[in-house]
């Protein structure tokens, strides 16, 4: 099944820049996905990222975790 989804042009730029030449949206994206450790994925995107960005991803992966120990 395919699903369709919405981002932002510029996070789309930076997935592209991230993205092999050989390799789908969908495999890079479900590489991502399957990493469980946030620190090791903005590793990944550290060179497209600014700070702000960085830690505004890390708070809300630290919020989403709080409402799944409730």
């Amino acid at each position: 099944m395919v699903k369709t989804i919405t981002i932002k042009e510029e996070v789309y730029e930076k997935l592209r820049s991230l993205k092999r030449e050989d390799e789908s949206f969908s495999d890079l994206l479900g590489g991502l996905a399957e990493n469980v450790d946030p620190h090791k994925t903005l590793k990944k995107l550290r060179g497209s990222m600014s700070f702000e960005e960085k830690g505004e991803i890390l708070s809300e992966i630290d919020e989403k975790r709080k409402e799944r120990r409730i």
